[in-house]
């Protein structure tokens, strides 16, 4: 590890941070934070158990009522700065994230920006909390309806996008006035000490922001969940684990929001323009090493150009560098760890061996890290785990199809109902297949949707609740009704 890289991992707080301070684990237990391009470790973080989880929703609980009402300009403020210091700090962030997480840095940065723009939007949102006063029809009553904060937050965040996946929870909780117990995936946990040592910074009251670290998450985070003064829960991650959340959430009948597993389909047709189809299918499939929700994971293509898209596209991808994210000249980064590369492979192999084509790639690399090379794989049939299961690699399984009718169908038959892509230039067609496909997101001629300022969320067994957006503050807003005789 360059010295300049050990001295910023070596700047990161390493403990627990509960109601202000930063303390070590009750037992003493620590975490090794691997690098996933050597297996090497970068680092030890605190291990918390579960007296460390009930004292960080203590803190919450009791900065909740002072949180709430501190005047909604001033939390904006604070959101408004730490925009402003991740902004500058951005190299530091993008090379935290690639060491703990694998991506590159122009990977890294991309996710700084992205990340650091939910603070800025929220931050705008927070003066914009309305409620209404009206005349009740009979003229007897007046309505008045208020939003208030929903209270003590549970946040539980994934390692994909270390980042942006903590600010599009935290940002809209600070800008509506709750308090929060964070838990980052314990492969990824530095980039969000970072970030609540950034906050603190930037005037964050004690307690507003607790954040737990620990390997120990289902018997750390159960009893939170189940204490009556946790009011909400929020979870991205795996469809497996968020039905579990969700279970021991109705004791409590929290609030919850659930962004859950993808398997989004990506559908050229005939029309397309196929320079923009390959554009936006290494965007949608690369992006973040192919280990996103929202990734293109089957490739649906018309008859009449899936040959010349499947040739392109295999060129493309081809041509990608594998390596270390923080050197120059590499597009793609090692999966998380072994058992991600080991699942890829394994669903490779199921498509070669049910009559599937590798164009390009198609193997785990050998050697120190966890590389997967970048796959194009073609004449896939429809009973491969490919097409039924979330790849979260760098894994293009293609398929044709004859109508427009079938590939919708084909499309819609999945459980999932997060992320969509259609390529056409049939103004139409977008409008139809639009109106017909079952997700909550959909692009339309372009491999990237996701955007602080739209509502990001799926339908079925992708979840339910939306982040970002005008929608991802009312997450944590509840809605009072008074009647008011005159």
């Amino acid at each position: 590890m360059a010295s300049t890289q050990k001295s910023l991992v070596e700047s990161v707080p390493k403990g627990l941070l509960i109601g202000g301070t930063w303390r070590a684990s009750s037992d003493g237990a620590t975490l090794a934070v691997e690098d996933p391009s050597s297996g090497t470790t970068l680092a030890q973080v605190a291990d918390a158990t579960v007296a460390d989880g009930t004292a960080a929703l203590d803190a919450a609980v009791a900065a909740q009522a002072g949180w709430a009402a501190t005047p909604p300009r001033d939390r904006g403020e604070i959101l408004r700065a730490a925009f402003e210091r991740i902004s500058e700090r951005a190299e530091d962030f993008a090379t935290l994230m690639t060491l703990e997480m694998g991506k590159t840095l122009a990977e890294s940065r991309g996710e700084v920006t992205y990340g650091a723009e939910f603070f800025r939007w929220f931050s705008e949102e927070a003066v914009r909390i309305h409620g209404r006063w009206s005349t009740a029809p009979n003229g007897a009553t007046r309505l008045l309806t208020m939003k208030k904060p929903v209270g003590p937050t549970l946040m539980i965040t994934p390692w994909n996008f270390p980042l942006a996946m903590g600010t599009r929870k935290i940002g809209p909780a600070i800008a509506a006035g709750c308090t929060m117990v964070v838990k980052p995936a314990s492969q990824t946990p530095l980039t969000m000490l970072a970030l609540a040592e950034l906050l603190q910074e930037c005037g964050l009251p004690a307690g507003v922001l607790n954040v737990i670290t620990t390997s120990r998450t289902g018997d750390v985070m159960e009893p939170i969940i189940k204490d009556p003064r946790l009011r909400k829960l929020t979870f991205t991650g795996s469809t497996g684990v968020g039905r579990r959340l969700v279970e021991q959430s109705a004791e409590q009948l929290l609030r919850v929001s659930m962004e859950l597993g993808g398997n989004a389909p990506f559908i050229v047709f005939d029309d397309a323009d196929l320079d923009r189809a390959v554009d936006g299918a290494m965007l949608a499939k690369m992006r973040n090493i192919g280990e996103a929700c929202t990734a293109a994971n089957r490739f649906f293509v018309q008859e009449g150009v899936a040959d010349e898209f499947g040739a392109r596209f295999a060129k493309r991808m081809a041509a990608l560098t594998m390596g270390k994210g923080t050197k120059k000249g590499v597009d793609v980064g090692p999966l998380i760890d072994a058992k991600a590369r080991d699942g890829v492979a394994a669903l490779v192999e199921d498509a070669r061996e049910q009559g599937g084509t590798v164009l390009t790639g198609g193997s785990a690399v050998k050697g120190r890290g966890y590389f997967f090379e970048p796959t194009v794989i073609t004449d896939v049939p429809a009973s491969a785990r490919v097409m039924s299961e979330e790849i979260f690699g760098p894994v293009a399984p293609i398929s044709t199809f004859r109508t427009e009718a079938e590939a919708i169908e084909r499309a819609n038959n999945t459980e999932y109902g997060l992320a969509s892509y259609v390529f056409t230039a049939d103004l139409a067609r977008v409008i139809r297949v639009s109106e017909a496909l079952e997700y909550g997101m959909i692009g339309i001629n372009q491999g990237i949707i996701s955007n602080p300022a739209a509502p990001f969320g799926g339908v079925k067994a992708s979840g339910f609740g939306r982040e970002g957006g005008f929608e991802g503050i009312e997450e944590y807003l509840e809605t009072t009704y008074v009647g008011i005789a005159p």
